[in-house]
């Protein structure tokens, strides 16, 4: 099982729970607890369990999440704390930063569509 952490002071961890597709990337994680040895706990449920979409929609219909999804999350977040009292330097620039990685990604399904090859296997 292929395990993810990011950073010093994570209380959290990713797990992958598949093998990759024929794009190369995987479609199922899962966030759970960290006991303070650094292991997952064994016993508790999952926070939260990622399904993304597998294989293209035109073939297999919607039966996943998006990473646009995700992302769309974690900018309404930043945006509400930017809105309160945690506003900061940087959460304005990780806000900045998910915007672009947005932009960015929109750009390529825009360029897919004008293409032809938007939910298809094509590149």
């Amino acid at each position: 099982m292929i395990k993810l952490q990011a950073g010093q002071h994570r209380f959290t961890i990713v797990h992958v729970l598949d093998e990759p597709g024929a794009g190369g990337a995987y479609h199922e994680y899962e966030v759970k607890n960290v006991a303070p040895n650094d292991t997952a706990t064994s016993k508790e449920a999952p926070y939260a369990v990622v399904k993304f979409q597998k294989g293209p929609v035109t073939e297999s219909g919607v039966n996943g999440i998006f990473m646009e999804d995700l992302l769309q999350i974690c900018r309404h977040r930043l945006q509400c704390f930017q809105a309160g009292s945690f506003a900061c330097r940087e959460n304005a620039l990780a806000l900045t930063k998910i915007e672009e990685a947005l932009h960015w990604l929109d750009h390529r399904t825009k360029d897919r569509q004008a293409r032809n090859v938007e939910g298809t296997m094509e590149k």
